[in-house]
């Protein structure tokens, strides 16, 4: 598979241009890019057609059937029979199998019942079942369960997106939580390089004590290493983030590198409505796809049941020597042919297990929907609680963010007048640092659950 090394310039991913010159892809419109193209939404078509499929390969147990058969002998010179016959049969939904025939049949040695007039026979007429099958045969039995399996394709659709949703969320957001991290220690490590060398030049001056230019150097050196660990953390999960692009012919992509995400703290003011959501997950696709099982196993039990009456098939069809003067007669007046089958077992023992094992599959069936319920329902106040914890601790951090700050600042001041040391402003400052990273993964975290609240009941995409 041709891999393409792209900058996303395409006119659906718009690209604005940041203050130090790289480019930021929108979580909008990774997501729609990742719902358009990704392999996983691909193949959430693809189970819609074969749906379809199934109930046209089902259908066609109800395509009309021709036939024909030639059936001659000729033996010294003489033709002891020539059989000719052909028909058509049509099958309906009510059961009903409608047909006609054409015979025609010579020879010396032709059996008497397979004598006709010359001209040859017309036939038509019908065959239907009037005890088994009637309400239900294996024709139309296999019919239901391909629309309700078409049907199950499409619930299946949305939850194969739903959980895509989730992990191109869950990803663009532990990207963006790298990146934010990235930025944060970068600065720590600025303002950690301009201390020591400032230390450095008291020191020289002899205005500084030489253990703080060591102090100044251990605290560069630390944030050094920890600003390392960043980088290759944006750099994994910007890998990770590539397998989610794809481009419209299927190929996979890879943002340039100077492509960045949104902020973590750009306006978010979306907020899960948890009424809906406890609505909304009683329709959940899982709940969904048990009901069509259900659906399914009641089709087979309505059959099995069928199959405890008697088996008893009726003919009747109209004769006629030919298409011109075909006038059916009243019903057993004249021209006809007519029979009637009849057969069934003594015991039925077969049978009424198999409606037994049927009822015990729906009954197993149908409590593994009540359990799945319930954990759908105690998973979504789950999410929802989630979500309302990490909102109070996005504000509790933040508040605390600017506590250390002002702390910070105070230290500074102090440490400018000779009233504190390097010592405790380094462990202010990493106090602050570590405190926003804190923010930073808290952030990330709140963007997530909101995303998992939906999911819990149901829901992925936006629908359009």
């Amino acid at each position: 598979m041709k891999k393409g090394f792209i900058i996303i310039l395409i006119a659906f991913v718009s690209l604005s241009v940041k203050a130090q010159d790289s480019l930021k892809l929108n979580f909008e419109e990774y997501m729609e890019w990742v719902r358009l193209y990704h392999p996983i939404a691909v193949q959430a078509e693809i189970n819609l057609r074969m749906g379809q499929m199934e109930v046209r390969q089902a259908r066609g147990g109800f395509d009309p059937l021709v036939y024909g058969n030639l059936d001659k002998k000729e033996y010294k010179e003489s033709t002891y029979y020539d059989k000719r016959e052909a028909g058509i049969v049509v099958p309906t939904w009510m059961g009903v199998e409608l047909n006609g025939t054409f015979e025609q049949n010579t020879g010396k040695f032709l059996n008497s019942e397979s004598n006709v007039p010359t001209e040859g026979l017309l036939s038509a007429g019908a065959a239907v079942n009037l005890g088994q099958g009637l309400i239900l045969d294996d024709r139309r039995a296999a019919l239901r369960k391909a629309q309700i399996y078409q049907q199950a394709t499409e619930v299946e659709r949305t939850n194969l997106l739903n959980q895509l949703n989730l992990q191109a969320t869950d990803m663009y957001w532990r990207w963006a939580l790298a990146h934010e991290n990235m930025l944060v220690l970068k600065e720590g490590v600025e303002l950690a390089k301009f201390r020591f060398n400032a230390v450095k030049r008291f020191f020289e001056q002899g205005d500084q004590a030489a253990i703080d230019t060591v102090e100044a150097f251990t605290q560069l050196l630390n944030r050094q290493y920890r600003l390392q660990i960043a980088e290759n953390t944006f750099f994994a999960t910007t890998q990770e983030l590539n397998t989610f692009l794809w481009d419209g012919e299927g190929n996979p992509m890879e943002l340039d590198p100077e492509v960045k995400p949104q902020g973590l703290f750009e306006e978010f003011n979306l907020a899960p409505d948890a009424q809906e959501l406890r609505t909304l997950v009683l329709r959940h696709p899982e709940l969904r796809l048990t009901d069509y099982e259900i659906a399914s196993l009641d089709v087979d039990k309505r059959l099995k049941t069928q199959q405890l009456l008697p088996v008893v098939k009726l003919k009747y069809n109209f004769l006629s020597e030919s298409t011109s003067n075909f006038n059916p007669s009243p019903f057993f007046e004249n021209n006809y042919k007519w029979g009637v089958s009849f057969y069934t077992p003594l015991l039925l023992r077969k049978t009424r297990g198999a409606v037994g094992l049927a009822n015990a599959k729906i009954e197993m069936k149908q409590t593994s929907r009540d359990l799945k319920e319930l954990q759908l329902i105690t998973k979504l106040e789950s999410e929802l609680n989630n979500w309302t914890v990490l909102n109070q601790q996005v504000h509790t951090i933040s508040q605390n963010v600017k506590s250390l700050e002002a702390l910070l600042t105070g230290e500074t001041r102090r440490f400018e007048i000779g009233e504190s040391s390097l010592f405790l402003v380094n462990a202010r400052e990493v106090a602050v640092f570590d405190s926003r990273l804190t923010l930073n993964d808290l952030a990330s975290k709140l963007r997530v659950s909101y995303a998992k609240t939906r999911f819990a009941a149901g829901l992925g995409f936006e629908e359009n």
